[in-house]
């Protein structure tokens, strides 16, 4: 049986709670620091309690602890580790290979995307270095993960929403070379959703103003069973900077997509417990979004950038047929309501955008007027006033299902309960038996009493009843002894919760290689731990000893294929090169790796 975890993201305790609530098998959040979202740290204890509520439904909360580290650091990150640990956490996703060389909990540890996980060369030294799973480098195709899958025995997570780096992940150096922000260390400038002018050899403007590194949004929501098929056991939600509306509809949409597929498949099985109902209809397309693409997941292709914009356009609504002096007149099949949010762009090629006052028909009356619309212009809505509204309101509900049995006994009666997850109480309570003066009535108050479970997780499915002959119990005494069962199965459930055991550590080998500013080397440990795995030259990090002339974006992406110029589609381009992005006064040489079709990017 093949175990699925869909993943989803929380910047903050409320946005945990909500994923589980929405059918994650776990949620990733960060830590109070050292997440590579420096902006999204949490206290110890929020984690404490969303583990806590996480745990309820054996759903898993992992710690991002994913930033390079400085010697002043390890200490602190170490002390930090151990108190993650108690508050229940059930792993952490680390990127410095120092916190290997220090005293850990015994947590199972997972390498971040950041440690670049392409090869199943690498996956195999990280499954050594005593990882129980690596994170997948958002570039392979379905073909490069089933091999990945074959040549290991580690976990694989894979992304499967949400947005997408340029770089490969850990391999980009452009925001600490040019405003001493490090990706690594969770301070990304995001250099790739600037606006560049590409420029050739001689200066000629290719593009102008164009937001060429900017890449959609990642949605591989159509792979899923592949996926699972070719070796992906934990599906992963990009976003812990995304809202509470994105994690509510997201996780949604993809807990519905697993479930039709689990329904169908008896070798996969969900990885938490609980069913999910939910009260709205989720929608990709609502939240935050830059357009979709599933990268190259089949193949390599074009169109993987949205390059007027690197904001949510959001869902298209209509067309402009008449501006009036306070109104827009709209083509649409959309509903319209008050407080959404419309975009277009404007004739200068502009993101603009306006919010709706009043609605009446077809006609719209902006808050504010917006400036240069006309008709013919295509609108937008990146905010749906109704659909938010559903979401502020109770939008979903996770139970676990339970089985009553009630016994006859000599003195009175004994009460089970078992839930799906074969947990099981019982207790036998003495009281005087009365027979039942009205048989049926007597079975449907004794089932009533004991499926009214309120608030909690759970939700009656079943009840049994072993009786000689019918009995009347007081429906006081059912409804206490409800409470004391489902008081002692909550008990039984958290004394049974089981953490996922720390992986063994073996010597891997790096057979005496050289390693440059990419192996990310920060601190002292990290250096040490490379050479125990025969690295013969370890360079410090970019972010410690900055090098000149070097690679500062390693890229699958390439601006020549994207533009439909790539000399192995026998589509040379008629531009000299070498090619420039120009931004400001920033200035960046592109190279073009036609062996490896990869591109890099230098400071010119």
């Amino acid at each position: 049986m093949h175990l699925v975890e869909l993943l989803a993201p929380a910047k903050n305790l409320e946005c945990g709670l909500a994923a589980v609530n929405h059918g994650a098998d776990a949620v990733y959040i960060g830590a109070p620091r050292f997440g590579a979202r420096a902006a999204a740290g949490n206290s110890l204890q929020d984690i404490e309690q969303l583990c806590r509520y996480a745990h309820r439904f054996r759903a898993k909360v992992l710690i991002a602890l994913n930033t390079l580290l400085t010697d002043d650091e390890l200490l602190e990150a170490e002390k930090l580790a151990w108190s993650l640990y108690e508050a229940g956490a059930d792993a952490l996703i680390l990127q410095d290979m120092g916190l290997l060389e220090v005293d850990l909990p015994p947590m199972a540890l997972h390498a971040s995307t950041q440690t670049d996980n392409r090869t199943a060369e690498r996956v195999v030294f990280l499954q050594q270095a005593g990882f129980s799973r690596v994170v997948l480098a958002r570039e392979l195709s379905l073909a490069q993960i089933a091999d990945i899958a074959s040549r290991t025995e580690v976990e694989l997570e894979a992304f499967v929403h949400g947005a997408l780096c340029v770089s490969y992940s850990g391999q980009c150096y452009i925001s600490q070379a040019m405003c001493g922000r490090s990706a690594n260390r969770g301070a990304c400038a995001q250099y790739c959703r600037l606006p560049y002018d590409l420029e050739d050899a001689d200066g000629t403007k290719i593009l102008r103003d164009k937001h060429l590194l900017s890449l959609k949004d990642l949605d591989l929501s159509d792979f899923l069973f592949p996926m699972m098929q070719a070796g992906v056991s934990s599906f992963k939600i990009e976003g812990r900077l995304k809202d509470l509306y994105y994690v509510k509809n997201i996780t949604a949409y993809y807990r519905r997509k697993l479930d039709a597929i689990l329904d169908k498949e008896e070798n996969y099985k969900q990885a938490s417990s609980g069913k999910t109902r939910f009260f709205f209809e989720p929608d990709p397309a609502k939240t935050f979004r830059r357009g979709s693409t599933d990268y190259f997941f089949d193949r390599r292709k074009s169109g993987l950038t949205q390059p007027d914009t690197p904001k949510s356009m959001g869902e298209t609504f209509g067309t402009v047929t008449d501006v009036g002096p306070n109104y827009i007149d709209v083509s649409s099949t959309c509903s319209m309501a008050n407080g959404d949010g419309i975009s277009f762009f404007s004739t200068q090629g502009n993101l603009s955008g306006f919010r709706v006052n009043r609605v009446e028909g077809r006609r719209i009356f902006p808050a504010s007027m917006p400036a240069l619309l006309k008709p013919g212009d295509r609108l937008y809505r990146n905010q749906d006033a109704a659909f938010e509204k559903l979401l502020e309101a109770k939008s979903s509900e996770r139970h676990i299902a339970l089985k009553w049995e009630i016994a006859e006994t000599d003195n009175g009666f004994r009460l089970i309960v078992e839930d799906k997850d074969n947990v099981s109480v019982a207790r036998d309570f003495d009281i005087e038996k009365q027979a039942a003066h009205k048989p049926e009535e007597a079975v449907e108050n004794i089932l009533r009493n004991l499926s009214k479970l309120g608030d909690t997780i759970y939700q009656s499915e079943s009840l049994s009843l072993h009786f000689s002959k019918p009995y009347f119990i007081p429906a006081s005494r059912l409804s206490a002894w409800r409470r004391e069962l489902i008081a002692d199965l909550d008990a039984a459930r958290e004394k049974g919760y089981r953490r996922p055991e720390k992986a063994e550590r073996q010597l891997p080998s790096l057979q005496s290689i050289q390693l440059d500013y990419r192996a990310n080397v920060l601190n002292r440990k990290a250096k040490l731990f490379y050479e125990k795995a025969g690295a013969q030259g370890v360079m410090p990090a970019f972010e410690a000893k900055a090098e000149e002339g070097v690679p500062l974006m390693f890229c699958k992406f390439c601006i020549k294929y994207e533009m439909g110029c790539c000399p192995k589609l026998a589509a040379p381009s008629k531009w000299k090169e070498p090619w420039f992005l120009k931004h400001n006064n920033q200035r960046f040489k592109l190279f073009f790796d036609c062996k490896r079709c990869e591109m890099q990017l230098f400071k010119a």
